[in-house]
């Protein structure tokens, strides 16, 4: 049939590992690659997950790409809301927050970790509660 199953989901999980080895470039091409087959082949959930990475990728770049990330950040939680991907929209919160934090925009680092902490306590998310609590801490 010529279809891969997943595959824009595993080409964005390459992404996540050339980002996590400090392989931007690559991290990068990679998640614009999975983004690009996503729409293509409307793989709408696998889409929504790529924005996040990308704006993962823009803060990880050097010097840090804020106003990129959050673009990026908004574009998945504007698809995570559509399609009621409730763990994404934590994450896009807890993103945004730190994003927030870093570029010292308090008040929206607050609302954004507050909200994402709610998420994942509703969510029993337990990995990532401790994580978002501690970045609210943190910025406090």
């Amino acid at each position: 049939m010529g279809v891969l199953t997943a595959h824009a989901l595993l080409v964005a999980y390459l992404s996540q590992g050339y980002l996590h080895a400090g392989r931007i470039r690559e991290a990068s091409d990679q998640a614009i690659s999975a983004l690009d087959y996503a729409r293509t082949h409307k793989e709408r959930g696998h889409e929504a997950w790529v924005p996040r990475l990308l704006g993962d990728i823009y803060m990880q770049s050097d010097p840090p790409e804020g106003e990129q990330a959050e673009t990026r950040y908004q574009q998945a939680l504007a698809l995570a809301n559509e399609l009621g991907m409730r763990p994404l929209q934590a994450h896009c919160h807890y993103s945004l927050g730190r994003l927030y934090t870093h570029m010292a925009r308090v008040a929206p680092a607050r609302a954004a970790l507050s909200t994402a902490i709610g998420l994942y306590r509703d969510m029993a998310m337990t990995f990532w509660l401790p994580q978002a609590e501690a970045a609210r801490a943190a910025m406090e």
